[in-house]
């Protein structure tokens, strides 16, 4: 049995794993899911950067946790990459889902072009609205899937977006799997390109969107099972 913590995107708690949770159980695991702080039943707690990564450190040692394989989806990636390290010997593997990666010294914002988002968390007293359903289009997402992703969202803490990564080592020193959704045909992240050439890390494309756990939760489940196996 593997011990799976999961851990979803902006604007999304842990309800978004409901079907990946169950399908790992049904398949003999343990499966939990983390809502971060300002999110979902959280929502209205104070949150930053730091605050998510300790948040999944916490629960993994509430819980107490062995043989771990954390997964992190999307903005996740950023504070999964950094809880990977301070579980050490609790920690089996790491799986980004189609996911930021985290740099020491840099912020989610600071990885990519995000002036836009810096826009709305202007004009949105310092916080990220959830999309709108035009949004979620052309990602495999079925009409009921959106709805309930937009519904039950909440916007996203603007620190936890700001706020800079702490790491003492790269996160290509740690196991990890990077699961690449190629429905947008673009290719991996140049981290990701540079951290499998450590040899610690494998790749495994998934033909969805950037919601794979609504999109193609079954696929999800067998990829996630698979990764548990890896030393």
């Amino acid at each position: 049995m593997t011990h799976y913590m999961l851990v979803a995107g902006a604007w999304l708690g842990a309800w978004a794993w409901d079907e990946v949770a169950t399908g790992l159980r049904a398949r003999g695991h343990e499966a939990h899911a983390v809502t971060l702080s300002g999110l979902a039943e959280k929502r209205g707690l104070p949150a930053g950067q730091r605050t998510h990564v300790q948040d999944i450190v916490d629960e993994i040692e509430r819980l107490d946790l062995t043989d771990v394989v954390l997964v992190g989806h999307s903005y996740s990636g950023v504070p999964v990459g950094q809880a990977a390290e301070r579980i050490g010997d609790r920690l089996r593997r790491v799986v980004y889902v189609d996911s930021n990666l985290p740099a020491d010294g840099v912020s989610f914002l600071d990885g990519f072009p995000s002036d836009h988002i810096r826009a709305a968390l202007a004009e949105n007293d310092g916080a990220w609205p959830t999309l709108p359903p035009a949004g979620y289009a052309n990602q495999g997402l079925t009409d009921e899937q959106i709805h309930r992703i937009v519904t039950e969202g909440t916007e996203q803490p603007g620190s936890t977006l700001t706020e800079p990564a702490v790491l003492e080592r790269p996160p290509a020193d740690l196991p990890a799997t990077y699961v690449k959704c190629t429905l947008d045909g673009r290719p991996p992240l140049p981290a990701v390109v540079e951290a499998l050439k450590g040899g610690r890390w494998e790749l495994v494309e998934l033909y969805t969107g950037h919601w794979p756990m609504f999109s193609t939760p079954h696929e999800l489940v067998r990829i996630l099972e698979e990764a548990g196996t890896r030393a």
